[in-house]
């Protein structure tokens, strides 16, 4: 007996800590499976980007980032204040890394 399940995500919050290329990514559901919180589900269309569930509940560990054997296929988007940054003494100027 077969069950069908429907999953809607919740809406992106402006953070939005996971994003998947679909030109890049195979559908391979590794990140799926190393994700600490359970933010992902594999997509029920056979290689395509899992569905990022509850974006809200990142921990931003970048564990899924880590494991893709796809270089790009995954981007981590760091809160603001978790972004490094540094000032350039000699001017003043103040960078920030830009992910």
């Amino acid at each position: 007996m077969s069950k069908k399940i429907y999953a809607f995500p919740n809406g992106c919050t402006p953070g939005n800590p996971v994003t998947f290329d679909p030109r890049i990514c195979n559908g391979c559901n590794q990140c799926v499976d190393v994700c600490q919180v359970d933010i992902l589900i594999p997509n029920p269309e056979k290689g395509k980007p899992p569905i990022v569930l509850f974006p809200e509940e990142c921990w931003y560990a970048g564990c899924c980032e880590g494991v893709c054997p796809r270089p790009g296929a995954i981007q981590m988007h760091l809160p603001l204040t978790q972004r490094v940054r540094w000032k350039r003494k000699e001017t003043g100027e103040h960078f920030r890394v830009s992910r």
